[in-house]
């Protein structure tokens, strides 16, 4: 296996990490410089579904899971290759999922000291989670065993979502609060989820098939890094095509839902990042049309750094400082976009700064 960095890798998720970052704010805002335009599909897509149903702001942490699953085969490759061994491999992942367990609790207010309502659950503990048990059964499983195990956690997780929550009998086993994951976490946890009483969209239970997602990347990064087929972005996006179809008759039993990572929701955003990385890798790594990239690989190349660093950073304000006086004689909606673009342009900028002094986050 080759443990070779594909360009594309980056720039798919400096695409992806620019929505959390204000690009979806921005598009946002732009739509609603026209008429009509909060009715837009396109506006809607800037937001997450409500519950069932699925918005392009639903698929930005999925797809940053899946890419963080399909670097795993060649950076183990490269460890592997550097002389390292399974074991420290295998230590490795445990300490990168407890760093990002960590930083996940800093980013929910860890130092307000604030213990009796801390939120526990979090982003970037799921994607520790996740792609930890993943790199696990990468590192002692071959392809088909781990398929079946991926497609078994899928079809246990399903039968699961069909038991009502016992302590809300009434309520549907899909609904908000009658799903069983979300009991899980209110027996656990009662006072540390995003919604406490209620669920959380990133609860402990529900992480179960999250682990899927991460594979989905890893059977990709591994598909890429080891195959000898020609033409893989067509064997690609004929994969994307079987997952969404998968995805689309499975959620006339379980709906797609981002809130519960319902087996349906894996398959349909799986097939979407599938397919996305596809078109990046087939323009950039087949075609060699890099002259682009650098605008995306500079927030690919830091992307824990800046869903971090605004939580920290009040780009916000910087925006305002340079931007304020003509967001005011703009006014109205011209005003605030002109302010979401000066953020967007902030957090970027600085990210630049980074990537020109060589400064990254490697966990």
């Amino acid at each position: 296996m080759n443990g070779k960095r594909l360009l594309s890798i980056d720039a798919l998720r400096g695409f992806d990490m620019m929505f959390i970052m204000g690009l979806s704010t921005f598009i946002a805002l732009t739509c609603k410089l026209f008429p009509g335009g909060e009715d837009s599909w396109l506006y809607a897509q800037m937001f997450h579904a409500k519950w069932d149903g699925l918005f392009h702001h639903d698929t930005i942490f999925p797809l940053f899971l899946f890419i963080s699953g399909m670097t795993f085969p060649f950076s183990t490759a490269k460890r592997l290759e550097a002389g390292a061994s399974r074991k420290k491999i295998f230590l490795h992942t445990i300490q990168r999922a407890l760093i990002l367990i960590l930083l996940g609790l800093i980013c929910n207010g860890l130092f307000k000291f604030e213990w009796s309502h801390l939120r526990f659950p979090s982003v970037l503990g799921r994607i520790g989670l996740a792609w930890m048990f993943a790199a696990w059964l990468f590192l002692v499983a071959g392809w088909k065993l781990r398929a079946a195990i991926a497609a078994i956690i899928l079809v246990g997780y399903s039968c699961l979502l069909m038991i009502p929550a016992p302590d809300a009998p009434w309520a549907g086993s899909l609904s908000i609060l009658g799903n069983f994951p979300a009991y899980v976490d209110r027996l656990l946890m009662p006072h540390h989820i995003y919604k406490p009483g209620f669920y959380d969209p990133e609860g402990l239970f529900s992480t179960l098939p999250a682990i899927v997602t991460a594979m989905l990347g890893q059977f990709t990064g591994e598909f890429v890094s080891k195959a000898k087929r020609t033409h893989k972005t067509v064997w690609m996006l004929g994969a994307a095509a079987i997952l969404l179809g998968a995805g689309l008759l499975w959620s006339l039993w379980i709906p797609i839902n981002k809130a519960l990572w319902s087996p349906s929701f894996v398959l349909v955003v799986g097939a979407y990042s599938l397919a996305l990385f596809a078109l990046f890798y087939w323009i950039i790594d087949v075609k060699g049309w890099t002259k682009w990239t650098p605008f995306f690989t500079v927030v690919g190349m830091n992307s824990i750094t800046i869903f971090m660093v605004q939580r920290i950073i009040t780009f916000k304000t910087a925006s305002e400082f340079f931007l304020g006086g003509a967001a005011r004689l703009m006014g109205g909606v011209w005003g605030e976009w002109l302010l979401a673009l000066g953020y967007f342009a902030m957090c970027w900028l600085f990210l630049f700064f980074l990537y020109k002094k060589k400064v990254f986050l490697k966990i």
